[in-house]
Parts: structure tokens; sequence; C-alpha cells
């Protein structure tokens, strides 16, 4: 609608918690009141419908006492629209945040306190790195650091499978929000809460995207195609922000559809349930954090076991963060085919002393044992940077053949090397693939002599 009149008033952030406050209260009682009286609990969807429904009335009846008490009346007709959407954005969106979750060239949000927040955006924006206390719009993204924590809280609450708990006694907050964002939250450790917020820009990845991006050359997206339909196992490792996850997406999307998918993550990311019609078959775990006494919970280690016991054609790890490593290792060289991976590394070749660390942290296995169980269970390493001779740009640098284990350490083979003026992986016609990996990825159409006129 149009304004009657001035400028757009500003919605104020007291006025949004209190109306807040009492459609939560509202539906509370209405949980409790289906408890009391037997009947089935609400679902999200229906939770939310009614709290639409909610949210208007008590909009309404805020704007009615308004009226009714002489206080200046709005001077567009949006006010109550905007309000309504400020409270349901606070319950079941992200509040003041969401607007920055919906611009597509955010890539990070960082927030040192409730008044301080970095914005950085992608490199192909030519947009950079803006700061203020203020997103696009009349508000701050919390009105103080609690205030700050309460938000983070609802979404917490609401945004994965399972709540999380964020509080003095649960400090450390690890949560994917509705729209495929990474979020991670640390509160007592420092004077302020911090939150910081990865962006999924491509909530879908595919192997000619990156090819359209000048993340890979056609050979390689031959060949990374050609090694995950020979279901040959392959972890994925870079730095923080380098695009690991986008690139284990374009691979998990070159697995056909008839395979049964699980994934475990610490909090849900890669959202295959939300794309059936590329595999409709999929189960996604996340890990369940045990109470603040330390009781239940379900670990990266444990659902990994589980998932052998459930029929899976492949085991997806979102990221190996520690435990999970060796059991994850002995699914692969038991027969697991086909298992892809990410971990935080600086190069292919610091991957596997990386993987040695978590095993001698996780079960006390020596350097050596570690690496013959890399040896039997990983194929290929798959380096990916943010590249320095790209400006920048997430590019893979180089690929890694496990070759076997010399009775101390994995020996292995640089097939993709980088390239010394793009710096972008390149094959190494000098090195050859082993034998046995060389017909399997033949067989799934890779030539490592020929050339391809073009990925599809």
């Amino acid at each position: 609608m149009s304004p009657l009149s001035g400028p757009a008033e500003p919605i104020d952030p007291r006025v949004v918690r209190q109306l807040q406050a009492q459609v939560a209260g509202s539906l509370t009682r209405e949980a409790q009141r289906r408890e009391a009286q037997s009947e089935p609990e609400l679902t999200r969807a229906d939770e939310q419908q009614l709290a639409i429904t909610l949210i208007h009335q008590s909009v309404s009846d805020y704007m009615q006492r308004r009226l009714r008490d002489a206080e200046d009346v709005p001077v567009d007709r949006t006010f109550d629209e905007r309000l309504s959407a400020a409270v349901y954005s606070a319950m079941f969106a992200a509040g003041e945040l969401q607007s920055l979750l919906d611009d597509p060239d955010v890539e990070n949000i960082d927030i040192n306190g409730c008044d301080e927040m970095w914005v950085t955006y992608a490199r192909d924006t030519d947009r950079g790195r803006e700061t203020g206390g203020k997103p696009q719009g009349p508000f701050q993204i919390a009105p103080t650091d609690d205030d700050l924590v309460d938000l983070i809280q609802g979404q917490a609450a609401h945004a994965g499978i399972n709540a999380r708990p964020w509080t003095p006694n649960t400090p450390q907050l690890d949560l994917r929000l509705g729209d495929g964002s990474r979020l991670s939250a640390v509160m007592v450790a420092g004077e302020r809460p911090s939150v910081s917020i990865r962006r999924n820009r491509y909530p879908q990845m595919f192997l000619p995207t990156l090819l359209e991006l000048e993340t890979i050359d056609e050979r390689l997206a031959y060949f990374l195609s050609a090694a995950v339909k020979a279901r040959l196992n392959i972890m994925v490792c870079g730095a923080t922000n380098a695009g690991k996850t986008s690139l284990l997406r374009a691979l998990i999307n070159e697995i056909p559809a008839e395979d049964r998918l699980i994934t475990v993550e610490k909090a849900l990311e890669l959202g295959l349930r939300r794309h059936p019609e590329l595999h409709p078959n999929v189960v996604e775990w996340e890990m369940v954090l045990p109470d603040a006494e330390g009781r239940g919970g379900i670990s990266m280690a444990e659902l990994v076991q589980r998932s052998l016991r459930q029929n899976p054609d492949r085991v997806i790890v979102g990221e190996v963060l520690g435990e999970e490593i060796v059991v994850m290792l002995n699914a692969m060289s038991q027969g697991n085919d086909g298992s892809l991976s990410t971990i935080h590394a600086r190069s292919a070749e610091a991957t596997l002393d990386r993987i040695a660390s978590y095993a001698a942290q996780a079960e006390g296995l020596s350097f050596e044992v570690t690496h013959s169980l890399i040896a039997g269970a990983i194929d290929f390493i798959v380096f990916i940077r943010q590249n320095p001779l790209m400006a920048g740009r997430r590019a893979v640098s180089e690929v890694l053949e496990v070759n076997g284990f010399d009775g101390q350490r994995v020996t292995r083979s640089h097939l993709f090397v980088p390239d010394p003026v793009t710096g972008r992986a390149v094959r190494d016609s000098d090195v050859g693939i082993l034998d046995d990996r060389l017909k399997r990825l033949a067989d799934a159409g890779y030539n490592d002599t020929g050339w391809y006129g073009g990925y599809s």
C-alpha cells in the first residue's frame, strides 16, 4: 500500500518484544490445553499458521489501544503490516537479521555484541566489507546483548531438527538456519556474546556451476564426476570459508538418484531432503547434544556407526571433526564405497596428518596405524582454497591419490597440481593413476588421455 504522507514510522523493538511475548503465551496455553485434553500436538506448520492469526489479533489490539489512548497514529498504512511481519520474524525467522539473510550478496555476518556487526559480501559483487550497528532499515540487530541472546535462542529452539540450548551452561551453539546458513555462537567466554553466520549463497550446487565459477576446469569436472559414479571414496579438504561444502554438494549431485544416502553432520547444513527430485531416498542426521548434566545425546561417531546398520548405499559426513574419523575410515575400508566427507586442512598433504591427529586424540591410535587405515579407506583427497592468483576466488588446486602404505605412512601421488598461472588444479600428465582405479574411472566414462569437448 502507498503511504498516506511522510516517512514510514520506525517499528519500536520494545513493542515487537511485547507482542511476541503475548503470542508466545497464547501458543503455550494452547499447547497445554491440547495436552490436558489428550489432543495431538500441532505440527510446526499448524503452529505457525495459528501464530499468524494470533499476531494479527495482537497487532489489531495494539492499534486500537493507541487510538483509544490518543497516541500519535501511524503515518502510513503499512505500519500494522510491518509490525506483524516484525513479530513473526522475531518468532519464526531471524528477527532483524532476516533482511541480511534475504540479501543474495551477503556471504558472512559477524556480530560482536548487539551493536557491532560486520557484513562481508561475495567477492563477485564488489561490495566488499561493511560495518555498522544497523542492517538496512530502522533497527539495530538487538537493543541489548540480552536481546541478542534471546534472538539467537529463538533460532536454536526452532531452526533445526533438535532444539539446541544456548545458555551459560551450554555456551557454544552450532545451528543451520532455515535458509541453510550456518550459525556459530558463543557466550560467557568473552565480555559480550558473539555470533557468526556463514551464508549459503548456492543452496544447490552442480559441477557445471563450478565450471562457470572457474572453480574447476573441464577435465577435473569429468574426473570428479567419474570418481563419484565409480564409488571411490573422496575427502574434500580446505581452510575455513574455502568452499568445501559447495564442492561437496556438487559431488553429491553426481550420485545416481536411486542410491540411498545417509548424511551425518554436527548441525544440518547439506539439506538434501529439500530436493527429493535429485535424491528421493535420504536420511539426514545431526549430532544430538547431551543435557547440561551430560546425559543423553548422540555423538557424530555413534551416528556414523549407526548409519552402517541403516542399509546405506553411501554415507556422507558433512565435516569430520574428531572421534568419528576412525569409525568412518573403518566403514570405508570395509566396503562402504562411494563415501564423501570434508575436513579442515591447509593442503592435501596436511589432510593425512590431520586425520592421524584426530585418530590419536579419539582412539589413541599411533601415526602408523592411522596411515594404514587411510591407505585402505580413502581413494582421493581434493583440496580447495581461496586462490590468491584468482583474486581470492575459490578454486580446487590439488587432487591427491592415496596409493598405499609403506609401513610408516601413506604413499600418494599428485594427479592434479596447481597451474603456475591460475593456481587452479590441472592434470599432471607425468603421474599415472593406479590401474584398478583407472579401470573403475574408465567404466564410469573417464578417459585419462583424451579430451571431452565440454562437460554437461
